[in-house]
């Protein structure tokens, strides 16, 4: 993963802050711990950069979420009906299983995503303070 540090796409695959990349936005490491998935830091230690910029900043992330389940259903469908040949229904109830247990890996990258549209990686950043 690191042929990929400072680009977005390690940033939004790894959930680090988007200006310097060397921490992690969120407070749990582990997405799958329900109550903790989505609480993040205030700023980044490191470059001091405020992730919320405003009130309710990540309601956009909302927006970015359904392609990101798309995506995840799209996968699903393709490799369950066509793949492995099993009948429309039960890769319906496949697809559901997926966006179900997939669900808090889809609400993280698609905040990373969105806050990855605004901030920008700074090089000059990348020099603690």
């Amino acid at each position: 993963m690191t042929i990929l540090k400072v680009t977005k796409v390690y940033s939004i695959l790894t959930g680090s802050c988007p200006v310097c990349q060397e921490e992690s936005m969120y407070i749990e490491a582990n997405p799958f711990k329900v109550m903790s998935t989505l609480k993040m830091h205030e700023r980044c230690s490191h470059c001091h950069t405020k992730y919320k910029m405003e009130p309710s900043f990540f309601f956009g992330a909302m927006y970015v979420s359904y392609p990101v389940g798309i995506g995840f259903a799209t996968i699903a469908f393709v490799l369950s009906y066509f793949v492995f040949n099993i009948a429309i229904v039960p890769s319906f109830f496949i697809i559901c299983a997926v966006m179900f247990l997939m669900l808090p890996i889809i609400l993280r990258l698609s905040r990373n995503i969105w806050i990855n549209l605004f901030k920008h990686y700074q090089k000059q950043k990348n020099v603690k303070a």
